[in-house]
């Protein structure tokens, strides 16, 4: 059986206007994975983690800082069902400390599918991956507490007898206030196009616009993070049917979400626990994910994330757990070296 690609069009205009829909709507819908177990166990998203790791470029590139210089990251995810997922980053300066670049790369393999015709009849098995090639630049600007920074990815997918092609840019911009420990950052991410389509027919990318904010506290060895996810569009709730309440007389009480609801659902907090530790602790929880995986009398824990990191010498161990129901779950590994 022929693989059919269904394709749903948005209109994509920057910068006065983006329109943009979530949950599955888009190709290359990898770009929006966790790039590391620290930011999956933060909740998944994050554009304010701060460290040495250059992974996190790759979800901001303004954060690619000094403290990257020289040093590798490579991260590996078991996904659901044997899809196999990872990054890979590298970092250098190249301007006295104030301009940094960043290398990396994000691969998907979706496994073997069992191939049919239309009549049901077994054909050859066939396969899908997807890859993403990443350059990040940034720097500071002028004298201030703001940085600035730029990814360019190129971005290859292959399904079946299909192939596309495409690229994006992410543009990023952090304010650190250091006296305060402060990071305040917004990430315009996947502003692109496919250069060549699946099938003639062009699909948007999963443009998304990431707002938040992170802070250590004075007295106690913990930074919080809040971050705001998919700010291009605000109504990110949908009705789930499966929820509606019927009476007796048959009357159905739709499952509407709330404005609140709604408003949460762009919401995912996370904290870190000896941030800047040869050991720490990362925990984290995403409202849309624990709203909409959520069962009925039972509990999931939907939504919910940790992880933790050891450092040994110039290795730095990391690992994470994201919990989506009680039938998925994903194992995200990663190390990062320091060359």
């Amino acid at each position: 059986m022929r693989l059919k690609v269904v394709f749903c069009l948005v209109i994509l205009g920057l910068p006065f206007a983006a329109f943009s829909q979530i949950g599955g709507r888009n190709t290359y819908q990898f770009l929006n994975l966790p790039v590391s177990p620290k930011i999956s166990a933060l909740g998944g998203k994050n554009v304010t983690s701060y460290s040495s790791d250059p992974s996190n470029a790759l979800a901001n590139p303004a954060l690619i800082n000094f403290e990257m210089h020289k040093q590798m990251a490579a991260n590996y995810m078991n996904y659901f069902s044997d899809i196999n997922y990872g990054t890979a980053s590298y970092a250098m300066d190249v301007g006295r400390r104030t301009q940094m670049i960043q290398a990396g790369v994000t691969y998907l393999d979706y496994g073997t599918f069992n191939g049919f015709d239309e009549s049901g009849n077994s054909t050859s098995d066939f396969g899908g991956q997807e890859a993403a090639l990443s350059l990040g630049y940034a720097r500071r600007l002028g004298r201030t507490d703001f940085y600035a920074g730029v990814n360019v990815k190129l971005i290859s997918s292959k399904l079946e007898q299909y192939t596309s092609f495409g690229g994006a840019l992410d543009l990023g911009l952090s304010y650190i206030y250091p006296e305060w420990d402060l990071i305040i950052s917004g990430v315009a991410r996947n502003i692109g196009t496919q250069f060549k389509p699946f099938n003639e027919i062009r699909e948007s990318l999963p443009f998304e616009v990431i707002l938040g904010i992170s802070q250590k506290l004075n007295k106690a060895p913990i930074r919080w993070h809040v971050t705001l996810e998919n700010m291009q569009q605000w109504n990110v709730a949908f009705r789930n049917t499966a929820r509606d309440e019927e009476d007796l007389a048959g009357n159905i009480t739709a499952d509407n979400p709330s404005f609140i609801n709604n408003a949460f659902r762009h919401v995912i907090v996370g904290a870190e626990l000896f941030p800047d530790g040869v050991f720490s602790l990362q925990f984290g929880y995403n409202f849309r994910r624990g709203e909409e995986l959520r069962i009925q009398d039972q509990r999931s824990f939907s939504g919910l994330t940790g992880g933790l990191s050891i450092q040994f010498n110039k290795f730095r161990f990391s690992y994470s757990y994201a919990q989506f129901n009680r039938a998925a779950s994903s194992n995200f590994f990663g190390l990062n070296l320091d060359l």
